[in-house]
């Protein structure tokens, strides 16, 4: 019995101005570097860094996410179509963006950001950089949603909704929910360890649980996904779980590797200490 059924067919524009039309996910987006922005700089002010250094940071965030999510699409999901019109690779409003290929490119901006601008560590801005980050995901999914794109396969749970304006008939999963939830409570998690724990917690350990976290749940919901490519119709596993093991792999990695390299880092203080 469909008790919670949604018959969803939400425009995805809030308003049209002529030929200028405003749409929910450009509002997501920007809501994202907005409120973002706002975090890494009380972030900033917190641990005395110069706050003019946010700007540039924000300057290589948005081209790195964008850039890379764009390439990300265009070579993980339809890589013989835009090889054969490169151009519109550049069509960036026609859509088509990919959460895998913005992650890259976050850390290669972020990469150039360490070595000309900032005077941290790479991976101590990197644990403070994917608080907003998780925002910035949640934020996505529900510009995905009010396009209705992304949606799981049909369900009988009784809060599965019918894509109207997408030709659909049948309830399907909301996984546009699913994930932006996940990413509300991985938010919730790092916010607390950065307040409460982040002067217990080695260098990097935050940057590797939000890698396990956030692709194993990407990996988890995929399960439940329609195929966002006709090329994905057969395989075992889609493309954003194949593109998620990496990311729940590097996080493990990074989890132990912190947690050895604080070990030792109090093994040699101790024995120098003990020297004094």
């Amino acid at each position: 019995m469909q008790i919670l059924q949604v018959s969803w067919d939400v425009s995805p524009e809030i308003f049209q101005i002529g030929s200028l039309a405003v749409r929910w996910y450009g509002l997501f987006w920007a809501l994202s570097f907005y409120i973002g922005y706002e975090i890494i700089l009380r972030i900033f002010k917190k641990e005395g860094l110069p706050v003019k250094h946010v700007d540039s940071l924000l300057i290589y965030m948005a081209i790195g996410i964008i850039a890379g999510a764009r390439l990300g699409h265009c070579f993980f999901y339809d890589f013989s179509y835009y090889i054969s019109n490169p151009v519109e690779i550049l069509y960036i409003w026609q859509g088509g963006l990919a959460s895998h290929g913005g992650a890259i490119g976050i850390v290669i901006a972020l990469y150039y950001y360490q070595r000309k601008v900032s005077s941290k560590s790479f991976l101590w801005l990197l644990d403070r950089l994917i608080i907003p980050f998780a925002l910035g995901a949640f934020f996505i999914r529900m510009g995905n949603l009010m396009n209705s794109e992304i949606y799981g396969i049909e369900t009988s749970l009784p809060w599965g909704f019918i894509f109207e304006n997408r030709g659909e008939i049948v309830p399907k999963h909301p996984t546009q929910i699913y994930e932006g939830g996940a990413y509300l409570v991985l938010l919730a998690i790092l916010s607390w360890m950065y307040v409460k724990k982040r002067k217990l917690i080695p260098e990097g350990f935050m940057t590797g649980f939000f890698g396990v976290f956030m692709f194993t749940a990407r990996f988890s919901i995929e399960f439940i996904k329609e195929p966002q490519s006709p090329f994905e119709a057969d395989m075992l596993l889609n493309m954003g779980q194949i593109l998620s093991l990496p990311g729940i792999i590097a996080g493990i990695v990074l989890m132990v590797y912190s947690l050895k390299k604080r070990k030792k880092d109090q093994a040699h203080n101790k024995k120098m200490a003990g020297r004094l």
